[in-house]
Formats: C-alpha cells, sequence, structure tokens
C-alpha cells in the first residue's frame, strides 16, 4: 500500500509540474503595467487542416492540376499525385520510389483489377470516405488487397461479416479464402458450422466441390441434432449431379459419422439405399458402423474418427466462480462470466464464506458443498438458482465435513470425493440425489485424497491426484458406478495437489496445482483410449487452487495462487493460436481454492458470430 500511495503521489507531482509548460509568461513590466502578462509562445493544433487540405488536393486533381501520374485502369483514366499515393498505399510507394520504371513514367497501367473500384480507393485517398455495399464489395476487397490498403480490406471483411446468411456464407468463406482474410474466413466458418441444417438446404452447398464438402463434414463442430442431418446432406450433394459425382460417394460418406446414427436408420435407410447397395466401398463403411453397433465390447478398440461425437460449439452458457481465499480469509463472494460480453458481474454470495468449496452443476442449479469459512470445516450446502439470482440452503448435508473436497455430476447424481474434516485425510466417496434430498456412501477410494480434482468421462468418475496428507500424488483411480468399484488408471507424469481439471475434446484436462516444492504452472492431458497421460503447453502463470472449466467448447483456468499473490487473472487455451494460453481477463476478486461451474442459459442471442 506504500508503495502505491507513493507512486500516486509522484504522479501527482509530476502532474502538477507538467501543467505549467507550454505559456512562457512574458516580463510583467509592460506598457500599462495593469494588463496581465501575455504569453511568449502559444502552441495550436488545427483539427480542420488535414481535411480541408485533402480536399483542397483533391479539387486540384479533379481540374487536373499538379497531377504527375496517369492511371489508366480498363478504359477509365484517374488523374492523380504520385506522392499523395505513395502516402496512403505500399503498393503505390514501392512503385514510385523504387527503381522499377514506372517511378519515372507519367503514365501507368494496372491490369486485373476493377476500374470502378480503383476510382473508388483513389478517392478514398484524397477524401478519407468510401461506402461499402452489396454491389461493390466483390471488387473492392480485390483492389484493396492489391493496393494494400489494409482499412478498406477491414472494412469489406466486416460488411460480409454483417451480411452473412446460410444462403451465402459458403461463398463468402471461399471468397474471404481466395483473398487471405483470416478473420472472416474464420468466422464464415464458424456461421457454417452452427447454421449448418440451414445451409444444406440452399444451392451454394449442392454446388460445392467434393474438397470443400470434405472439409465441412468432417468438422467436430457441425451443430446437428444427430448424424442422420449430414447423411442426408451428402446423398443430397451427390444426387444434385449423380452422373459426375457418383464416383465421389464413398469419400464423401467417410466423413459422414455412421457409427452414431440409430441401428433403425442405419439398417432402415442407409442399407436400404440402392447407391449404397452397388459400391463395395460404401458397403464396407455400412459393415464398420454395424460392427460398432453390434459388438459393445470391441468399441475401444474401434475408435476413430469416425466413431468421435461432434462437440458443437455451445452458445449461452455462463461461467460462475465461488467462494475461495483471498487477504487471509474465506470469502463469500460469487460472480458469473458470459464469454459473449466478455465481463464478470457480481451475484449474489453464498450465506457462509467457503474456502477449498466443491462446485458442479446439477439441473441447472449450481452447487456449493463444504469447504472452510476461516474458523471451521463445513459440512453443509447451498444450492443456487441463475434464474432468480437465489441461493439456498435446503440441501441435505454430506455425512462428514469436508473442504479441498472434489465434486462432479455422474447419472443425475452430484457425488462429493474425498478432502479433509479437519481431523483426518478423507477416502469416502457419497452421491446426493436430488429427488430424495438424501446422501448416500458408495465405495471408498483406494486412496485418501485431498485437494483432488475429480472428472466424469465416458460413464466413469475420475479421482485425479491430491494430496495423501503427507505428499502430493500423481495418482489417479476411476469409479464405475456399475460395479462400485474403483480401479487404478495410469498415472499423471507429475505429482499434483490443488490441481484443475475439466474434460475437454474426450480428454481430461490437468492444471497448475502444486508439488512438493512449488506452484505449477505445467498441465497435462488423458486420453482414456490409450490410458496414457501427454503434456501440453504450460499455462502462463503458476496456479495453485485453480479453477478449470469448459464454456462453450473452450477451456478457461481461473484464478489461484502462484506463490507469491492470489490471482483473479483467467486464461484460455487457445486451439487456434497453437495450443497456446492467453490471459483473457480478471475477475472482481483475487480467488484461492474458489470453485468453478457451466450453467447453460435460456434464451440466448445465437447471433454469437
Amino acid at each position: 500500500m506504500g508503495e502505491l500511495v507513493q507512486d500516486l503521489l509522484l504522479a501527482t507531482s509530476s502532474s502538477s509540474t507538467s501543467s505549467s509548460v507550454g505559456i512562457t509568461q512574458g516580463s510583467p513590466a509592460l506598457a500599462g503595467g495593469d494588463r496581465p502578462p501575455s504569453p511568449a509562445r502559444l502552441a495550436y493544433s488545427s483539427d480542420k487542416h488535414p481535411r480541408s487540405t485533402l480536399g483542397e488536393l483533391n479539387l486540384i486533381r479533379k481540374h487536373q492540376g499538379l497531377c504527375d501520374v496517369l492511371i489508366n485502369v480498363g478504359s477509365r483514366r484517374i488523374y492523380a499525385h504520385k506522392v499523395i499515393l505513395a502516402a496512403c498505399s505500399p503498393y503505390f510507394r514501392a512503385m514510385f520510389t523504387g527503381e522499377l520504371a514506372e517511378s519515372r513514367q507519367t503514365e501507368v497501367t494496372i491490369r486485373d483489377v476493377d476500374e470502378n473500384a480503383m476510382e473508388l480507393l483513389v478517392d478514398f485517398c484524397y477524401t478519407s470516405f468510401i461506402t461499402v455495399e452489396e454491389s461493390n464489395v466483390q471488387t473492392l476487397l480485390p483492389a484493396a488487397c492489391l493496393l494494400q490498403l489494409q482499412e478498406i480490406q477491414d472494412v469489406c471483411c466486416e460488411f460480409l461479416k454483417r451480411q452473412l446468411d446460410p444462403s451465402n456464407c459458403l461463398g463468402i468463406r471461399a471468397f474471404a479464402d481466395t483473398h487471405a482474410c483470416r478473420d472472416l474466413l474464420h468466422i464464415a466458418e464458424k456461421f457454417t458450422q452452427h447454421k449448418f441444417p440451414e445451409v444444406v438446404e440452399h444451392e451454394e452447398f449442392r454446388l460445392l466441390p467434393l474438397n470443400q464438402l470434405i472439409d465441412i463434414c468432417s468438422s467436430d463442430e457441425l451443430n446437428v441434432r444427430s448424424e442422420e442431418q449430414v447423411y442426408h446432406a451428402v446423398m443430397a450433394w451427390v444426387q444434385y449431379n449423380l452422373d459426375d459425382r457418383r464416383q465421389h460417394l464413398a469419400t464423401a460418406l467417410k466423413y459422414v459419422r455412421m457409427p452414431l446414427l440409430s441401428p433403425k436408420f442405419l439398417v432402415g435407410t442407409v442399407g436400404a439405399d440402392l447407391l449404397i447397395k452397388s459400391d463395395d466401398s460404401c458397403r464396407d463403411l455400412l459393415d464398420e458402423a454395424k460392427d460398432y453397433l453390434l459388438l459393445p465390447q470391441e468399441r475401444p478398440r474401434m475408435q476413430g474418427p469416425r466413431t468421435r461425437p461432434r462437440k458443437p460449439i455451445r452458445r449461452g452458457e455462463i461461467l460462475f466462480a465461488v467462494g475461495g481465499w483471498c487477504s487471509g480469509d474465506a470469502i463469500n463472494s460469487v460472480e458469473k462470466y458470459d464469454p459473449q460480453t466478455e465481463d464478470w458481474k457480481i451475484v449474489s454470495s453464498t450465506s457462509k464464506r467457503r474456502c477449498g468449496v466443491g462446485v458442479a452443476v446439477l439441473n441447472d442449479l449450481l452447487y456449493a458443498v463444504g469447504g472452510h469459512d476461516g474458523q471451521s470445516y463445513l459440512n453443509s450446502i447451498e444450492r443456487y438458482d441463475p434464474q432468480t439470482n437465489q441461493w439456498s440452503a435446503d440441501v441435505a448435508p454430506t455425512s462428514s465435513c469436508r473442504t479441498s473436497v472434489g465434486v462432479a455430476v455422474l447419472d443425475g447424481y452430484l457425488y462429493a470425493v474425498g478432502g479433509q474434516d479437519g481431523v483426518s485425510c478423507l477416502n469416502h466417496v457419497e452421491k446426493y440425489d436430488p429427488k430424495e434430498n438424501k446422501w448416500t456412501r458408495v465405495a471408498s477410494m483406494m486412496t485418501r485424497r485431498l485437494g483432488v480434482a475429480v472428472a466424469v468421462l465416458n460413464g466413469y468418475l475420475y479421482a485425479i491426484g491430491g494430496s495423501d496428507g503427507q505428499s502430493p500424488l500423481n495418482t489417479v483411480e476411476r469409479y464405475d458406478p456399475r460395479t462400485n468399484k474403483w480401479t487404478i488408471v495410469a498415472p499423471m507424469s507429475t505429482r499434483r495437489k490443488h490441481l484443475g481439471c475439466a474434460v475437454f475434446n474426450n480428454m481430461i484436462y490437468a492444471v497448475g496445482g502444486r508439488d512438493e516444492a512449488t506452484e505449477l504452472s505445467s498441465a497435462e492431458r488423458y486420453n482414456p483410449v490409450k490410458n496414457t497421460w501427454s503434456p501440453i503447453v504450460a499455462m502462463m502463470s503458476r496456479r495453485s487452487g485453480v479453477g478449470l472449466a469448459v464454456v462453450n467448447g473452450q477451456l478457461y483456468a481461473v484464478g489461484g495462487f502462484d506463490g507469491t499473490t492470489y490471482l483473479k487473472t483467467v486464461e484460455v487455451f487457445d486451439q487456434e493460436a497453437n495450443n497456446n494460453w492467453k490471459i483473457c481477463g480478471s475477475m472482481n476478486y483475487r480467488r484461492l481454492g474458489g470453485g468453478v461451474g457451466v450453467v447453460k442459459m435460456p434464451q440466448v442471442d445465437p447471433h454469437f458470430w
């Protein structure tokens, strides 16, 4: 605090000193004596000058005055001044200031560019004004790319983003790809994926070349209710030009995830189609899907791109951060993050302060389980309704007090795993039935674990890392609710307690935490098919007591402690930037050992682009 006060004082002092600079007073001994001293210097900057100068230069150009270059584009002859064009366009600067022949010419011909677009861009160089509209954007953008007028490229791309529609998004996508407009291409691709059921109804889709059809249908993020929609889309594409496309049917069907179709549809619709029946490769794909459905015990060996469920990016999910430890005490503050507005807002607080709290979402309600209030260990539970912004305490308590507890939802039950009760480190596990408002003990873990992370994947409950009360753990065990048994699976490469974990892209991600010596920034992920852990890029900050959650298809690491400071910063794992982490804002409160949960909010605006 002392350093902050000193900084403020220094800033105030420097600002008061600098405020006297700029007007230097003359001698008070002037004629008249009673008149105030006049300044010897008055600094002035005109806001009108740049625009009025450009305006006059444009008038001179319109009358062909002082012009030193004539640009021929198609049938259009455009008079201009080399210095103005060179100042606005890197293309013209290279042409007129280098060793090119055009630098010595008074007449230049530019080919392969629309004459109306070129005139609009030259006008912009003189006026700083341009109108982008549907009738000119497709000629204006290539011309702006040629002249390297980045500002106009950006305006054109922004215009096209606003025009996106299921009937034109594929054309805009191809146009953006041709002209290397990466941001527009990304937005158009996301739009196509999100609106796929509507996009396939338009002729643009049926006119796609094979490679673009494959590119779209291979995406994990197609927003479809079932794989039947993808199958129908591919078959409609083939039928649109059957003579030419029949040869591509098997290739296109490779990107339909037929093992995920229902048995009834697979046999009654796919298997009965004459095109499928008459093609050996198509029948092989059909047999593969039948084997997957009929032989569930063989599915672990049959995993591949066609058995991977699509994961459309979900919009309208909200991230909640609950409780934690800050400034020497447990806190009860709760806040929510909306990725669409990218801001954190305070919501109703829990009735009790809770550090080491377990948080999970069951039936769109947020549960805060156990924790420590700064003085005692808790077995009480609170439940939050995002629709009313109210917490209630009418949830049955756990059988024992738990802090640093792991909490997750499996098959409609809320599980509380491990933790500590103030006396010992726990290995017992219990599950909560919201219909009965009752907790029931299930099989205990093989190892006592506090600061444990839990995750649910493929019908199993995983308990990851933590501490046995003596040292951090790298071991992992898995609970099968069908047999009520825990089994050991592959250990992490690093010992971690108070780590964060979440399921992302069908793998379990484990980040941060603390080992025997220090807080960690490292991260790794578990592949359940291979039963192996592999490292991923480390977070930007060391984070122990970190929360990890997937929101709208993106992985967020929230708060924690870096060994020196309680953190309120948040990082997101950016798969499109070489799988790096990047900072994406800060909470209102610093939080160590807070819980995080994700709730899907109804009636959200689907126009996310």
